[in-house]
């Protein structure tokens, strides 16, 4: 699958309308981010399921400012509109293959278990 670039306007429904979706967060000063483009490009086509997607942060500071993005390139992994992965930092290609590989195998009824739980017990703290 190709990567596709997200502003704005396509930012949201992008994460809506996939199950599974991993942005990379960068900018064309980037020398890291330069570096780490053509294993993101690579690695994409051999994953269908998975909607490869980036963001230019110079062009899209709101996007940019809202995910708190401070240092580029970040990856940032969304699992059923959930975020499940989020770090600065290229990768060389078998890491970033292991890594969504492991992102793949994430049980997410699990996970969303436990974020519910983590907001029941905020709340329980906050009433208190």
């Amino acid at each position: 699958m190709a990567v596709v670039e997200l502003d704005q306007g396509g930012f949201e429904a992008a994460i809506q309308d996939n199950a599974f979706v991993i942005v990379d967060f960068w900018a064309p000063w980037c020398g890291p981010c330069r570096s780490f483009a053509p294993v993101y490009e690579k690695v994409s086509a051999d994953f269908d399921d998975i909607l490869f997607a980036k963001v230019n942060t110079e062009d899209e500071q709101q996007i940019a400012a809202h995910f708190n993005i401070r240092s580029i390139p970040t990856l940032m992994i969304f699992r059923e509109q959930t975020i499940i992965y989020a770090q600065a930092g290229a990768m060389p290609e078998a890491r970033f293959r292991e890594l969504l590989s492991k992102a793949r195998d994430l049980d997410m009824a699990e996970v969303k278990r436990q974020e519910a739980e983590k907001r029941n017990d905020a709340q329980n703290s906050d009433s208190a």
